[in-house]
């Protein structure tokens, strides 16, 4: 840091410019005019994190490849007591192709070598400093416990050449973002796979907050599964929070906007319920159910009034009841009046006797080019 100038020579200078009004320094000529920005939760970016790593925890090893191999930080066990398998070497994966991109990094498909295998190799963007590093990696040793049908596997991180790389469970369906799902019967069951993933995630004091359809994948198995929580968070915290900012604002709930909606609290699990009812009334409606004018990737000051003040999003007159019922209970306006991800399990629209059979394949509307 430069040293400061003396006091008497800052008093100067002040002087100075406050006579010459057409220097670059000068006062404000107005400075009661400020610039209305919207609200930000500042303490809703911190989400309370399962119990920290036990003190015995050795350090990470180090691969052959000359590159960190952050997946091998000791975890703790899983629920049937025991430790995640180690993450293959970062040397032994081969880049595929590029199936994705976002505010975080870039996603790429990998096949392991020796066996063939597919992942996903979520690469983030951006230099991290040590704190960061730390955090991340400890993040990471908890989500790799993680073990749910409809909650995407993370198997480890690497660390090469300052860039992290996270690897995950590959989808080969990819995201859900742009698809449409005419059918209730296979709603229901997208509704019910991603509906137990985050009863499963709560159960761990797990809060996504970034629920919305590109973070929800399927495979050709029609398998559902949530992605992306987790590291997402905490990239938040670290990154340029205005980064997409339009894309998260759009399914995020009234009372995470506005705080003076809800007298300040804010409860991330309800939040998770708003955008997870947002993400399955956009799937039945093929566009985003908020305004038939109102895109989510428009004017964010029009969304973020729409979200807040205007009547919660509901179906067509031609939805059942039971769908009409369901999408109510998710975006009610009071976050208290929201039911948790285990009560709506028990909703008849996901529970009902209609949903004993499973739905019949049928093709998904391809995203829009």
């Amino acid at each position: 840091m430069r040293p400061g100038r003396p006091p008497s020579l800052r008093a100067g200078l002040q002087q100075q410019q406050q006579q010459q009004p057409g220097t670059p320094g000068r006062s404000r000529r107005r400075p009661d005019l400020t610039l209305p920005l919207p609200q930000r939760d500042l303490t809703s970016l911190a989400v309370p994190l399962p119990l920290p790593l036990p003190p015995s925890s050795a350090p990470s090893s180090t691969s052959s490849s000359g590159s960190s191999s952050l997946g091998g930080v000791p975890t703790p066990p899983n629920s049937v007591g025991s430790a995640p398998p180690a993450p293959p070497p970062l040397s032994e994966l081969e880049r595929v192709r590029r199936i994705g991109s976002g505010a975080g990094g870039t996603v790429w498909m990998v096949r392991h070598r020796p066996t063939g295998r597919p992942y996903a190799l979520k690469v983030l963007y951006g230099n991290h400093d040590d704190a960061v590093r730390r955090q991340i990696t400890r993040e990471i040793a908890i989500l790799r416990t993680a073990e749910h049908p409809a909650v995407v596997r993370c198997h480890g991180m690497y660390e090469q050449a300052g860039e992290l790389q996270i690897l995950l469970e590959y989808m080969d369906g990819g995201s859900l973002e742009g698809r449409r799902i005419a059918s209730e019967a296979f709603l229901a069951d997208v509704a019910r796979q991603v509906l137990s993933g985050i009863a499963y995630l709560h159960r761990r004091h797990i809060v996504h907050r970034d629920i919305k359809p590109f973070n929800l994948l399927i495979d050709s198995g029609r398998r559902v599964k949530i992605a992306d929580f987790g590291v997402g968070r905490i990239l938040n915290q670290t990154m340029d929070p205005c980064n997409s900012s339009v894309g998260t604002i759009a399914y995020m709930s009234p009372e995470r906007i506005n705080t003076d909606l809800n007298d300040g609290a804010y409860d991330g699990y309800a939040g998770d319920i708003w955008s997870f009812g947002l993400s399955i009334l956009e799937f039945y409606m093929g566009r985003f159910p908020l305004g038939e004018n109102l895109g989510k990737q428009g004017d964010w000051a029009a969304l973020m009034c729409a979200i807040c003040y205007s009547d919660s999003p509901a179906p067509p007159p031609n939805a059942s009841p039971e769908f009409k019922s369901f999408i109510s209970c998710c975006l009610q306006k009071n976050p208290a009046r929201r039911p948790s991800a285990a009560q709506l399990l028990q909703h008849r629209f996901v529970a009902g006797p209609q949903q004993q059979q499973q739905p019949q394949p049928q093709p998904l509307a391809p995203p829009p080019s």
